[in-house]
């Protein structure tokens, strides 16, 4: 199949660049051309931002059109203004950060979505590729985190930990959250292409089981190679923070949890990485590569002094 990406040359581009071509598809990359371009695919350059950025796209036809980067409904609707719908699928990330605050885990596909949240944009476009009648999956991954991630999650405990300063925690650390490795999510969206089924279909798509912050910070510790008794935890009250925050503290205030049966079943796919193996990948292969010797713990002083 024709199929254009959005991107490709950051964290879950890159393996899923690999499995695309390995599959035997045609692929085209739009990017602004900063990154190292994979060998094997099409380069067209532009900034997806403006729609004088997006003329290299406009005529071209696709039938698999995949956006990983989109954020807002427009970043979304501008692509698909140049190109046309694709014949066969559009596949979009979307975010686990659309649903509303739950007393019911874990959440499933159906669980109430939040107008208010800052991913509210993804949930917007979800709805309209479905009333536009454009064939789409969507996959609403939670902390999807392993080599190449320019979000600070797991190198936010990485750097506490190799540096033995204290881990700030909010309460006992008894909150549960959720993580999943980036390799996992690429094989399930290009996954998504070969199954009919996946048609009009939202997945969540995570790591098979939550953890807790302090259990979280006991596997980061085994990963970097340290004794996890060793490691300080300091507990912050995080009543005056927002709970979706996360700014001095990488991660959500509450419970984070989804159900990826759905994905599971419909898509014959099993992640292949557990949390250990999630964040022991992640060291070896990305943190220990490139360890900064002295990272900003300043946002730490707010927490716990």
């Amino acid at each position: 199949m024709d199929v254009l990406m959005m991107g490709g040359t950051r964290f879950v581009g890159r393996p899923l660049v690999e499995h695309l071509l390995a599959a035997g598809h045609r692929l085209t990359l739009f990017t602004r051309g900063r990154q190292p371009l994979p060998e094997g695919a099409e380069h067209l350059a532009g900034d997806r931002s403006t729609d004088e950025g997006l003329a290299t796209l406009q005529g071209r036809r696709f039938d698999v059109i995949i956006d990983s980067s989109g954020r807002t409904l427009e970043d979304s609707r501008r692509v698909i203004a140049r190109t046309g719908a694709p014949s066969h699928r559009f596949v979009y990330v979307s975010s686990a950060g659309v649903y509303a605050d739950s007393e019911l885990w874990p959440l499933d596909e159906d669980s109430p979505t939040d107008p208010a949240s800052r991913h509210a944009g993804k949930a917007d476009t979800e709805a309209w590729l479905q009333a536009e009648g454009i064939p789409f999956t969507s996959f609403r991954p939670t902390y999807i985190v392993g080599p190449g991630n320019y979000n600070p999650v797991e190198s936010w405990f990485f750097d506490r930990i190799v540096h033995g300063r204290p881990v700030p925690l909010p309460g006992d650390g008894s909150t549960i959250t959720q993580l999943g490795h980036v390799k996992d999510l690429a094989a399930a969206m290009a996954r998504c292409i070969e199954v009919e089924t996946a048609t009009n279909r939202i997945y969540n798509c995570s790591g098979r089981q939550g953890v807790t912050f302090r259990g979280l910070v006991h596997a980061a510790a085994r990963a970097a190679g340290r004794d996890p008794a060793s490691v300080e935890i300091r507990s912050f009250d995080p009543a005056g923070l927002d709970k979706k925050a996360r700014k001095a503290f990488p991660l959500r205030l509450a419970h984070f949890l989804t159900d990826i049966t759905r994905v599971r079943r419909e898509l014959a796919w099993e992640p292949a990485f557990a949390l250990e193996s999630t964040l022991a990948d992640s060291y070896a292969n990305d943190y220990a590569l490139q360890q900064p010797s002295s990272p900003d713990f300043s946002a730490d002083e707010a927490l716990i002094g």
